[in-house]
């Protein structure tokens, strides 16, 4: 993607907009980050819908977390990763693509055509132990402040909490 495919508020931002690897839906996963040394993210209940899980997997030693958006834990989670958390990967590879989610995760992928399988396989295989949720308020947080944004009128003017982003175009 070159210059030419940017729009003038991308050039002049300090923070680049990378584009994702492949268009997403939204209605499983609506919010997936890679962060504080973790894969986060919060996937949507199957059978409830107004139940929200709030999964993690931590870098390198893969330990994850799940629960409710109530602090109640996952059931599926027991002993190994739960469909929430198998489902979290998969979009995190559609995100951001399947290099930069191997390497965030420190995961070991090889063969002709790797993808979220291979990584999901790869962080099973060392069969990691359950981690602390104590994350998962922070994460939903994060959604809940993502989703504010959706509600906004459409403006070009600047939004107040945004303005510790500089300007490129500043004078001291």
């Amino acid at each position: 993607m070159g210059d030419g495919a940017l729009s003038v508020r991308e050039k002049s931002s300090t923070a680049r907009v990378v584009p994702p690897a492949r268009p997403r839906k939204l209605a499983k996963v609506p919010f997936v980050e890679l962060a504080d040394g973790r894969l986060q993210g919060v996937v949507s209940s199957g059978s409830d819908i107004g139940r929200v899980y709030v999964s993690s997997v931590e870098a390198a030693t893969y330990a994850f977390a799940c629960s409710t958006n109530n602090n109640r834990p996952c059931g599926g989670a027991r002993g190994g990763f739960c469909n929430h958390i198998r489902a979290l990967v998969d979009e995190a590879v559609l995100q951001y693509g399947v290099e930069r989610v191997a390497r965030y995760l420190k995961a070991e992928v090889s063969g002709e055509d790797p993808g979220a399988h291979t990584v999901f396989s790869a962080m099973s295989r060392t069969r990691p132990a359950q981690g602390d949720s104590s994350a998962a308020a922070q994460v939903f947080s994060r959604f809940l402040r993502h989703l504010a944004y959706l509600e906004l009128t459409p403006t070009t003017a600047p939004l107040p909490e945004m303005q510790w982003f500089p300007t490129t175009r500043a004078v001291a």
